[in-house]
């Protein structure tokens, strides 16, 4: 049975929505990702030595960790799911262009507002980092509306795994204090992943 360390409200629940969505049994463990102890009082590091979430130990007992990683591997392992497209075809390269733009574009953009505070010391560069990177999301967020105007899904007309990966990242808005009614495209958008049974029970297990 595969386990997954996670971290509520950290990029962990792609994976742990992808886990949910497949429906087959899995264990998850809660990391404090300040004292890098498991909820059992572990040291995680021991674990994951990078510290981060989401860590992935398959059936077989091997560490996988990045999520990107870790959601074409669940994928391929329940292909019938179609979470992803076949291997080696134009669309699987396709999915995989979108999850490494998800991974560089927005997660890094947003990651960056998180991390503004230890950054800039100063109130004053402070608010100015802040206010430049929310304009660079600005033009990002412009990007994905177009595209979701036009496609129920990222990958068009079928649930993926980089809808379980964007709908966790576009979820942060709340903490970063982003307005994204002003995307009313994204705004639907994420309340029908919202709706998906798999999703609700992810975020219940994770609150």
């Amino acid at each position: 049975m595969p386990k997954l360390y996670f971290s509520p409200g950290a990029c962990s629940l792609s994976p742990h929505i992808v886990l949910s969505e497949i429906g087959e049994k899995f264990e998850t463990e809660k990391v404090d990702l300040k004292t890098k102890k498991t909820a059992k009082g572990e040291d995680f590091l021991k674990v994951n030595p990078k510290g981060q979430v989401p860590t992935l130990i398959t059936d077989e007992g091997q560490i996988l960790t990045e999520g990107v990683a870790i959601v074409q591997y669940l994928a391929d392992q329940h292909p019938e799911k179609n979470l992803l497209p076949k291997t080696e075809t134009w669309e699987r390269y396709k999915a995989i262009e979108w999850l490494n733009y998800i991974s560089t574009e927005i997660h890094k953009g947003m990651g960056l507002l998180f991390a503004a505070d230890r950054m800039v010391t100063q109130p004053q560069g402070n608010e100015e980092l802040k206010k430049s990177a929310k304009e660079g999301m600005n033009k990002k967020f412009d990007y994905l509306s177009e595209h979701l105007k036009k496609n129920q899904f990222v990958l068009g007309n079928q649930f993926s795994a980089a809808d379980a990966y964007l709908f966790t990242l576009l979820g942060w808005h709340q903490f970063l204090k982003i307005d994204l009614t002003k995307y009313p495209i994204l705004m639907g958008y994420m309340e029908k992943i919202k709706s998906r049974p798999a999703v609700q029970a992810t975020l219940k297990a994770e609150a």
